[in-house]
C-alpha cells in the first residue's frame, strides 16, 4: 500500500518542480530603468529656486536621482552652505522612502531608529518625484523658515517639469 502512495508522492514533486523553469523563462535579462535628465533636473531646481526667490526666501535644493546621486544643486547667494547638505539629505530620504519627508517627520523618533541613519533627513522640504508610476528621484529644498515653505518650493520645482512627468512614456 505504501508504493503507490509513494509514487503518487513522487509525481507530485516532480511535476511541481517541473513548474520552476517555466517561471525562470519569464523573468526578463534586461530591466529597464527610467531615469531623469540632467535637463529636467536643472530646470526643477531652477523653479524651485525661482519660487522661494519670489516670497523672499533663499535656499539650496538638491535634485537627485532615483539611487540618491545628485544630478542638480543649486545655492542661492544669500543662502547659508549647510543647506546644500540639508537639501541633499531631505531629497536622499524622499527617494529612498518614495515619500514626502513632510509625512515621515515624527515616525522615527526612537533612539538608534532608522531616523538616525546618516544622511537622512525627516523634516519637511523633500518630495519623491514620479514618472508614468515610477521613482525616478527626488527634490530637497532647505533654507526657508518652515518646512512647509521649503515643501511649496519643492512642489513648485516638481510643477515646472510637470507635463513631461505625465506625458512620459516608460
Amino acid at each position: 500500500m505504501r508504493k503507490p502512495s509513494l509514487i503518487v508522492a513522487s509525481c507530485a514533486v516532480f511535476f511541481a518542480f517541473s513548474a520552476f523553469p517555466a517561471l525562470a523563462a519569464d523573468v526578463p535579462v534586461i530591466v529597464k530603468i527610467p531615469r531623469l535628465t540632467v535637463e529636467a533636473s536643472e530646470k526643477m531646481a531652477r523653479a524651485a529656486l525661482d519660487a522661494c526667490r519670489k516670497e523672499g526666501i533663499q535656499i539650496g535644493v538638491t535634485v537627485v536621482d532615483r539611487s540618491g546621486d545628485p544630478m542638480a544643486v543649486l545655492r542661492d547667494t544669500l543662502a547659508p552652505r549647510i543647506t546644500l547638505e540639508i537639501s541633499k539629505q531631505k531629497a536622499n530620504t524622499a527617494v529612498n522612502f518614495n515619500a514626502a519627508t513632510s509625512s515621515m517627520e515624527n515616525r522615527f523618533t526612537q533612539p538608534f531608529s532608522v531616523g538616525k541613519v546618516e544622511g537622512l533627513v525627516f523634516s519637511a522640504g523633500g518630495l519623491p518625484i514620479e514618472a508614468a508610476g515610477n521613482i525616478i528621484g527626488a527634490i530637497g529644498i532647505s533654507g526657508a523658515a518652515t518646512g512647509a515653505q521649503d515643501e511649496a518650493c519643492a512642489k513648485a520645482g516638481i510643477q515646472a517639469i510637470q507635463f513631461e512627468l505625465e506625458s512620459a512614456s516608460l
